[in-house]
């Protein structure tokens, strides 16, 4: 089973041994709801994730069937943008998909008409924006790109938060605490950098052009020149292109120091949480965000889980240009 960070469908493949008598019974299911809970003691049980089943495969000789499927993201995934929003604010747009989804929202407020961002004061145009050419889970992720969130399901809840939200307290490991640890660094991202955030403001008829700069302390390799990346996005104020323009540059650093590392499954652990490294006695020590964990559970392998993890601290001062 892996989850991300990434605002995508977590996904799991499961296979079982259910029997060559059975393979019938598999062979005209329909659609499948599917739980996969996970215990280290089998006293206490923890649901990691629900899901829909997408592809079955069975093996008629073996007797195996395995099944594919992602959590319950899909349900918006799979379903288009029919309707106008001009009046409505991404919080109430994210709180009426999960409803229609059977969704519990754990949906943050946001307070600005999503017709605000655009410009646009016509239902017609504002439905030609978004009906049909887009999914509901693809308007969600640009809403929260917008208000700076981050959205996801959980089980059987929708979120819809703040980025960088996390309620667990970060864990701390050393790398005996792994079975596997890589630690990695681009020296491209470790330079100064510059994102500049273009707009073709609609409604004042002009162009907005703002720039923030990430400044290393001394520079990598000699070399001056600043890694330079351009956004174009459309209908930006000149503090929305400038805002923008540091969480681009924030992201982007972020993946200047990454970990991968394979160790024993737990259950605490989760993308969107913070952990911290330490015990390498070098600048790889400090807090993480999690990106992807992947847990496989075998006959063969026992329990265990990889995880992705990139640096929470910038290391950088970023400013605007």
């Amino acid at each position: 089973m892996t989850s991300t960070a990434h605002a995508t469908a977590d996904r799991f493949r499961l296979t079982l041994a259910p029997g060559v008598q059975a393979i019938a019974d598999w062979a005209d299911i329909a659609d499948a709801l599917v739980e996969i809970s996970f215990s280290v003691d089998q006293v206490s049980w923890s649901s990691l994730i629900v899901g829909n089943i997408d592809q079955l495969r069975v093996d008629p000789r073996s007797g195996l069937v395995v099944l594919e499927g992602r959590d319950l993201s899909s349900l918006l995934i799979d379903s288009r943008v029919e309707n106008t929003f001009a009046n409505q604010t991404s919080s109430d747009i994210a709180t009426q998909f999960a409803a229609d989804a059977g969704l519990s929202p754990n949906v943050a407020p946001t307070y600005t008409p999503v017709g605000a961002y655009w410009q646009i004061e016509h239902d017609q145009v504002l439905l030609a924006a978004h009906c049909r050419a887009r999914s509901r889970w693809d308007l969600l992720v640009q809403l929260a790109a917008r208000e700076g969130f981050d959205v996801w399901v959980a089980n059987t809840s929708l979120n819809f938060q703040p980025n960088d939200q996390s309620t667990n307290a970060a864990a701390t490991y050393a790398p005996a605490d792994f079975l596997r640890l890589s630690l990695e660094r681009s020296l491209t991202i470790a330079r100064d950098i510059k994102v500049t955030v273009q707009s073709w403001n609609s409604r004042e008829a002009r162009m907005v052009s703002q720039t923030a700069t990430g400044r290393r302390g001394n520079s990598i390799g000699g070399n001056s020149t600043p890694l330079s990346y351009v956004f174009l996005l459309p209908n930006l104020s000149a503090t929305e292109a400038q805002s923008l323009a540091e969480q681009r540059l924030a992201d982007l650093t972020r993946h200047e120091r990454v970990i991968e590392a394979e160790m024993p499954g737990e259950l605490a652990l989760s993308p969107r949480q913070q952990i911290n490294l330490i015990g390498t006695q070098s600048s790889f020590d400090q807090s993480y965000w999690i990106d992807t964990i992947t847990r496989r559970l075998s006959v063969q392998g026992g329990f265990t889980q990889t995880l992705r993890a990139r640096n929470a601290s910038p290391g950088m001062t970023i400013g605007e240009a």
